[in-house]
């Protein structure tokens, strides 16, 4: 197991404090503050409070593109796909609740990475709906509104940042399925 490095310690508790405060609240100051130490040694291991943000915010978004990338190329059905689409968003979100509120709630704050961010995001998206689409097509997929089915879904994944940290005795499995049997239940023909 990879040891925590300073860098990881500072993106970590600055996670943290966005998630609480938001991230335009959060100064370097308190980060220093939450941390123990004095602002200008933060500045030995990140430049600005921005690259916290961006390295939160990029790495949650390219996990998501590498897992939805996964699963696109897999050769199973488009209902096992959104399957497996839950379980990684539950698993992500398990691991990682408090970048995840960042990825949900100060995305807009990226700067120069913006519009990176937004074509990760958009083109994770559009293979979301592709799946639906063709799901549909084969007869998997009750024939419905597939922007409201991926809407819908969607909705319910990204607020679990919010609901997993509520349950001590979690199991990211168990979630991942019976998340599954809700929302894919529904639209499952």
């Amino acid at each position: 197991m990879k040891t925590e490095t300073r860098k990881d310690e500072i993106i970590n508790t600055a996670s943290k404090l966005f998630k609480e405060k938001g991230y335009s609240a959060v100064t370097m100051r308190d980060l220093a503050t939450a941390m123990g130490i004095k602002a200008a040694s933060l500045y030995n291991h990140i430049n600005s409070k921005q690259e916290i943000l961006k390295a939160i915010i990029i790495s949650i978004a390219e996990e998501f593109t590498n897992g939805m990338n996964t699963i696109i190329q897999s050769e199973t059905s488009n209902i096992s796909k959104l399957e497996s689409i839950v379980t990684l968003h539950v698993n992500i979100t398990a691991n990682n609740t408090n970048g995840m509120a960042s990825l949900n709630n100060d995305w807009m704050h990226l700067e120069d990475q913006l519009d990176y961010y937004l074509q990760l995001r958009n083109e994770y998206e559009d293979n979301f709906l592709n799946i639906i689409k063709e799901g549909i097509s084969a007869s998997e997929i009750k024939n419905s509104n597939p922007e409201i089915i991926m809407f819908s879904m969607l909705t319910t994944l990204r607020s679990l940042y919010l609901w997993i940290p509520k349950k001590e005795d979690l199991n990211a499995n168990d979630l991942a399925n019976s998340l599954s049997e809700v929302l894919i239940g529904g639209i499952n023909n």
